[in-house]
């Protein structure tokens, strides 16, 4: 089956002596997998870099088989942060989450569409409380929504925190989320509790009862707001 369309590079491990296997982000096959020969040549290595924008070529026998790619940049992405830890981190635990969590072959193009906003503002100031809003939709789009506006009370500020329950499970929400509204403050305590609470509720309801391993690259940016 041959098929091609853009993506984004979420995942890649070396294969056989010149090749990769990569998982790439599509808007119209979702998350899927390729063989990438001449993947470790100096040309093609260069590019090959997580969250990079590619264009690809699926040359497959059928469906059920991994099919090999062609792949062209379209858009250096990682390159532009490799001085910048906390972004870099950012991408990298965004594109690790949606290896882990997006199923084979289903197109998620909300999610996409939420991915490809994030990556035109991450040079923005407010660009870690834009991330976290998009682990939130990201947790609603793949089929949980925590109805935080329930529990919206127009007498807290957004400074403030909200101790809740949803599904047996007890969190502690920083009250701008719940009214989904930047605040003109960013601080590190928002950030930190925000990060806690989308984790939580990830590992709740998606990571604990499938048994899979959290990425690390998510651990390794909330830790960045200590």
């Amino acid at each position: 089956m041959n098929w091609e369309d853009e993506c984004y590079l979420l995942s890649k491990r070396k294969f056989r002596e010149n090749a990769n296997i990569i998982n790439v982000f599509t808007p119209e096959k979702g998350k899927i997998a390729g063989i990438v020969y001449g993947g470790n040549s100096r040309k093609i290595r260069n590019y090959l870099q997580v969250s990079n924008k590619l264009f690809v070529f699926n040359n497959s026998k059928n469906d059920n088989k991994i099919g090999y790619f062609k792949t062209e940049l379209i858009k250096a992405i990682s390159p532009h942060y490799f001085n910048d830890k906390e972004r870099t981190s950012a991408l990298i635990s965004l594109c690790s989450l949606l290896n882990s969590l997006l199923p084979e072959s289903q197109p998620y193009k909300n999610i996409y569409k939420s991915f490809e906003k994030f990556i035109s503002a991450l040079n923005l100031d407010n660009w870690i409380i834009l991330y976290i809003f998009f682990e939130i939709n990201l947790i609603k789009e793949l089929g949980y929504d925590t109805n935080l506006s329930i529990f919206n009370n127009s007498s807290d500020d957004n400074y403030s925190f909200k101790k809740i329950k949803i599904d047996s499970y007890n969190y502690e929400v920083p009250y701008f989320l719940i009214k989904q509204q930047i605040p003109n403050e960013i601080t590190k305590l928002l950030i930190k509790k925000s990060l806690i609470f989308t984790r939580s509720v990830l590992l709740n309801k998606f990571f604990i009862p499938n048994n899979l391993i959290f990425p690390k690259s998510r651990v390794i940016l909330e830790n960045y707001f200590n």
